[in-house]
């Protein structure tokens, strides 16, 4: 080919017979005028595809450090280029974990451990696999609150796709600038909602990236399938407007159409690029979004907002969990919710549903053991006309109760569930109440980070006299009580949404309907055995998180099929056997 194009080029020199001297400039005679080139000439940011040498260190897709052979070096042309020693990833594990472990703060060890994934994907990911407890509440809640506080500070190298108002027409351009092109669950966040910390602006983009290294070690998803998604309409947080490490748009948050359209452009683009089968999870949307969002897409799209479902189902798991203990059914029982936010009504609405399917009842009749209390007190019907639409069908009739301890003497309730984000809201008063008429009363204490946690594990094991079934949304230690100790269950999306994700991709669904929800939390609480329940565990250990998605993932694409929501046809035969061999495995492959 060269021998053809050098007659083409008028006599101009070949590029390798042209001078190598250094120049005036300082550095090489380069071909492509870089170096020539003054500040204010714009040049061509030529680069090699090969993933071979430097390339191929610093792709953290194929990068595998000191761990590449004698012989890949020679064929990948990184001889010299790496330290003599060969490492296997065992080796490379246990040094990322001495030195991970050498920190003094949770969040430098994110800095770390992120840092990780953006040079060697399939070792970050067996550390998160193979230590799952210790790297979950680094990686994600409640490290991750502080990581997005400070986001714009540690921001290092960019992840994911930032779209923003400036972006308007053109987000079908960025989704093609985006490299991976089979792309299978997207997390998008507008940042308005950061777990009970606020709104965050385009610094909320650490939640989708979190969300996603779940997916990937928790539910066996591809990682080059995920894609993080901030969609930045400006911020009303005054702090970080004058902060001059802000990463995202200075501009008070737009509201109304503009912001919209912007959703809307950005939905469409999705489906135009990636197909039908995308799934799109929302995340951390304010209330007055959240929930009209999941309306109007939820019939056209593959969507589901974790913090409304995702939450909803894993809550509704540790409440089927706790009936071993309790005794009865579901509707047996009453349930008093503190905090009608997206993550109490959601829990509100699912904890009908599965009565209704259980009893064979309406809804309607399903949601009368059900109660919210939010910031103005008890949802009755008394305010029906100034409740936000998603509260109304909770609103019962029912004299006010504006305390924790009027409402418990008031309804009785078998199980109290806080998702407030109000550290302490579950008050001495109020738990001791619920404990003086039942013996095994449920507290969770749901919030995110620990510092909006209602009440810690030893506040509920102390003033419930070593009563109550606990389960929290943060982590704890074990509460020692009397002669007993209790190993706290975690309320935790990540039980759900991963698995939720693999039975999406390995049927094909086309739509997230209620019912999967409901099989995945059937299948979470079936997890649970005695030598849990001995213990008071409502959740079962995160060392066993892998099977448990699998197990969900069959349970979601088993009830996908018998929706006719599936497409990948025909249906296997053993869908937990095919769950597990779909899961990725981030052991490292031989290079040729």
């Amino acid at each position: 080919m060269e021998s053809m194009l050098k007659p083409m080029r008028s006599g101009d020199q070949d590029v390798l017979d042209k001078d190598a001297s250094v120049t005036p400039q300082g550095g090489v005679n380069d071909t492509y005028g870089e170096d020539a080139a003054t500040e204010n000439v714009a040049i061509t940011p030529w680069a090699r595809l090969v993933a071979s040498g430097l390339e191929l260190l610093r792709n953290p897709k194929y990068n595998k450090g000191t761990a590449f052979t004698e012989e890949e070096r020679d064929l990948h042309y990184l001889r010299g280029l790496l330290p003599p020693a060969v490492f296997t990833q065992d080796l490379q594990m246990e040094r990322i974990l001495h030195n991970l472990r050498q920190y003094e703060t949770q969040l430098e060890k994110y800095v770390d451990i992120m840092d990780l994934q953006e040079r060697n994907e399939r070792l970050f990911y067996r550390v998160l696999i193979e230590h799952v407890e210790e790297m979950l509440p680094i990686v994600y809640t409640p490290t991750v609150g502080e990581a997005c506080q400070k986001f714009g500070r540690i921001f290092r190298r960019a992840n994911g796709i930032y779209v923003s108002l400036k972006d308007k027409g053109k987000v079908l351009d960025i989704f093609k600038n985006w490299p991976e092109k089979d792309v299978e669950v997207i997390v998008v966040t507008d940042g308005e909602r950061i777990l009970g910390l606020g709104d965050l602006g385009v610094q909320g983009m650490g939640i989708p990236i979190g969300k996603l290294a779940l997916y990937v070690a928790l539910g066996g998803i591809r990682p080059s399938t995920t894609l993080p998604v901030t969609i930045d309409v400006g911020t009303n947080n005054d702090s970080l407007l004058k902060n001059p490490f802000y990463i995202g748009l200075r501009q008070k948050r737009a509201t109304g159409q503009e912001y919209d359209d912007l959703i809307h452009e950005f939905m469409m683009a999705t489906k135009q690029v990636y197909g039908e089968k995308v799934l799109v999870q929302f995340e951390d949307f304010a209330n007055h979004n959240a929930f009209r969002l999941l309306a109007k897409y939820s019939a056209t799209h593959l969507v589901f907002n974790d913090d409304i479902q995702g939450t909803a189902a894993v809550a509704l798991a540790g409440l089927l969990a706790a009936l071993h203990l309790i005794g009865g059914t579901l509707s047996d029982h009453k349930y008093l919710l503190v905090g009608a936010g997206e993550a109490g009504s959601g829990i509100a609405e699912i904890l009908a549903l599965e009565i209704s399917r259980q009893e064979n009842k309406s809804v309607d009749e399903a949601r009368k053991r059900i109660w919210l209390m939010d910031s103005k007190g008890l949802v009755t019907k008394a305010r029906y006309e100034s409740l936000q639409e998603f509260k109304k069908p909770f609103a019962h009739e029912h004299l006010p109760c504006s305390t924790l301890v009027s409402a418990i003497k008031a309804i009785k309730p078998t199980a109290l569930i806080g998702t407030s984000g109000q550290f302490g809201a579950f008050t001495k008063e109020g738990l001791e109440e619920l404990s003086a008429y039942q013996d095994l009363p449920i507290v969770f204490a749901l919030s995110n980070p620990t510092s909006k946690s209602e009440c810690t594990a030893e506040e509920a094991f102390v003033y419930t006299k070593g009563k109550c079934l606990f389960a929290s949304g943060s982590p704890f230690p074990p509460v020692t009580y009397g002669d007993k100790t209790f190993v706290i269950g975690q309320s935790n999306n990540c039980y759900i949404f991963p698995g939720m994700g693999l039975g999406c991709v390995i049927s094909g669904a086309i739509r997230v309907h209620d019912d999967m929800f409901l099989a995945a939390a059937e299948a979470l609480a079936a997890q649970i055995r005695p030598e849990h329940l001995e213990k008071r565990q409502l959740f079962p250990s995160f060392k066993e998180i892998r099977i448990i998605s699998a197990h969900i993932g069959a349970a979601v694409a088993a009830k996908a099929y018998q929706l006719g929501l599936a497409t990948r046809l025909p249906q296997p035969k053993d869908l937990f056997s095919y769950a597990k061999r779909c899961m990725y495995t981030p052991t490292y492959r031989r290079y040729r």
